[in-house]
Order: structure tokens, then C-alpha cells, then sequence
């Protein structure tokens, strides 16, 4: 299969386009320079020159000629609603597979670091986050082309690790870098849905082979109050815990950082596992509790 993965030079995206390269699909992929483009070559992915901006044209006529598009870019929010507008657009009646890669982050619930019990499997309603209302609303325009002759899709991973990620592993060891101490907010009991990006590129895979029209999957592995892991982190570099307030948070982590590190968002993956059958195969995020880089993320600055 030809494969157009926009978003191929990110965490995800570059992963996901190694995984189907690797599964003998022809795989391009968006690069916005011409190092980004040489990267990609040399993982033996074709480079397409563009952006979602003024290069958008070259981003649409290569997906236009690919058999299938995976979106796993992270643009601004009207760079991402312009550039899935104009996708479906393009993609209308050819029955070509698209895919949309969202996340949990559109379900969150803002509980400045308290205890939910809600979880939300891939048909459940819930309100959406404000600040992901973008996201959603390309969620939407892609689940409706698929009533127009177009195969599209959405995964809707949790929080995504692995090497090199920037989750809440690492913002916990740069805590420390700040405090001395690896830090929580509040009670430390919000949980975040975690997944090893190495599933995240498999359900990708057997989407593309098996899913519906109009499908919507999450992908979920497990979860770890955010207290566990600093008490964890804390454990690793010889350093006390301790809870910030939202506003210690913000000096910390930034604003929407400390916004991340206290909310809930909780999801079940009961579509991915029954239509498609995807397990996940890693399941403890804290199994990356003492690796150097981010051992490293917890020395001050000089």
C-alpha cells in the first residue's frame, strides 16, 4: 500500500512511518525542510516538501495519490481544521483510507489533581475540553466523510511513551531540575491513559487492514495517578516528593503545562479490542523510571 504520513518527522508520526515502512508498505512523508526531507530518506521514507500553510497544495496532491493518508501532525488548531477540511474535500468519493490521529486530550476533565472515576469508552459521550475544541471539531469533519465514499477514521491514543517521548515521565524529572523535588499537583491522584507508541503504530496497522468506515478507536494500555510517578521518580534520584498548588505549577511547568499535569483523562479501548482485535504488549509506563535522558531532564540548568 502507498502511504502518506503528514506529521512523519514528529514522535508519532515518525514512529508510525517506520512501523508501516518496516511492514513493506511505501511509505512518504511530509517534511517542512529540506533536512527534515534528507532524515527522511535516509529512513527509507519518500520525502514530500511542504507545509500546512502556503505549501498546503503539495500536501493535498500527495495525498491524492497515495492509497491511504494518515494525519499525525501537531499543527496549530487552524492549521489542523484547514488542512482536514481540504483532505475530505479532496478525498471525497475516492474511497481511499484516511486516518486522523486525535487523542484523549479532547476528554479530559479538570480536576486540579483529584481522583475521577469516569472513563470513557469510544461511544460514550462526554463534554469537550475547551482548549482541544479544535481537535474535536476535526474529529467530527473526518468521521463524516465517511459517509461520502471516503474510508476514514480516527485513534484516540491516551498519553503516549517511549523513547523520546515528552510525557508526564519527563516533566516530572524536569520538575526537579526546578524544585529539587519531583513534583504533583494537588493530591496527585488525577490518572492519565497511557500507551507505548509502539501499540499506538500497531493499531494503525490493523486499522488500515481491517477498520470500518467512520471508526473511531482508542488505544489504552493502562494508568498511573501522577503522584505514583513522582514518588517514583523521587525514589530514582534520592529526592523528596511533594505537591505544588496550580499556581507553584505554573512556575514550574508553564501554563499549559500545569494544566496537563492535573487533569483526569481516563479512556477504554473496547472498539479497538473487539473490532479489531489490538492488545496492547507494554503496559507499565513507569518501566522507564531511571533511563539516563531523562535522568538528565532533572539537572538545573547552569
Amino acid at each position: 500500500m502507498n502511504i502518506f504520513v503528514i506529521g512523519a518527522t514528529g514522535f508519532v508520526g515518525g514512529g508510525l512511518a517506520r512501523h508501516l515502512s518496516a511492514e513493506s508498505h511505501a511509505v512518504t512523508g511530509l517534511a517542512r525542510t529540506e533536512t527534515a526531507a534528507a532524515t527522511l530518506d535516509s529512513q527509507g521514507i519518500t520525502p514530500v516538501v511542504g507545509d500546512l500553510e502556503e505549501r498546503r497544495p503539495a500536501v493535498i496532491k500527495a495525498a491524492q495519490t497515495a492509497d491511504a493518508v494518515v494525519y499525525a501532525a501537531q499543527a496549530d488548531p487552524e492549521q489542523e481544521i484547514a488542512t482536514v477540511q481540504d483532505l475530505t474535500r479532496a478525498l471525497t468519493g475516492t474511497d481511499k483510507s484516511l486516518i486522523f490521529l486525535s487523542g484523549n486530550g479532547v476528554l479530559i476533565q479538570r480536576t486540579a489533581g483529584a481522583w475521577s472515576p469516569d472513563v470513557f469508552a469510544e461511544d460514550d459521550p462526554f463534554t469537550p475540553e475547551p482548549l482541544a475544541g479544535f481537535r474535536k471539531a476535526a474529529e467530527d469533519t473526518v468521521l463524516a466523510a465517511a459517509r461520502d465514499g471516503l474510508r476514514a477514521m480516527v485513534i484516540r491514543p491516551g498519553l503516549i511513551w517511549g523513547p523520546g517521548d515528552h510525557g508526564h515521565v519527563s516533566m516530572v524529572y524536569r520538575s526537579v531540575a526546578v524544585t529539587g523535588s519531583a513534583c504533583y499537583i494537588g493530591q496527585g491522584l488525577n490518572t492519565y491513559s497511557h500507551v507505548h507508541i509502539d501499540d499506538v503504530t500497531r493499531l494503525f496497522s490493523l486499522a488500515l487492514e481491517g477498520g470500518r468506515p467512520g471508526g473511531l478507536y482508542h488505544a489504552v494500555a493502562g494508568e498511573t495517578p501522577t503522584r505514583w510517578i513522582a514518588e517514583r521518580v523521587a525514589a530514582d534520584l534520592g529526592v523528596k516528593a511533594r505537591s505544588l498548588t496550580p499556581q507553584e505549577a505554573t512556575g514550574v511547568w508553564g501554563e499549559f503545562g500545569a494544566l496537563i499535569m492535573a487533569v483526569s483523562g481516563r479512556i477504554r479501548a473496547v472498539r479497538a479490542q473487539q473490532d479489531l482485535g489490538w492488545q496492547p504488549r507494554h503496559t507499565d509506563m513507569l518501566t522507564m523510571i531511571g533511563e539516563e535522558r531523562l535522568r538528565r531532564l532533572a539537572i538545573p540548568a547552569v
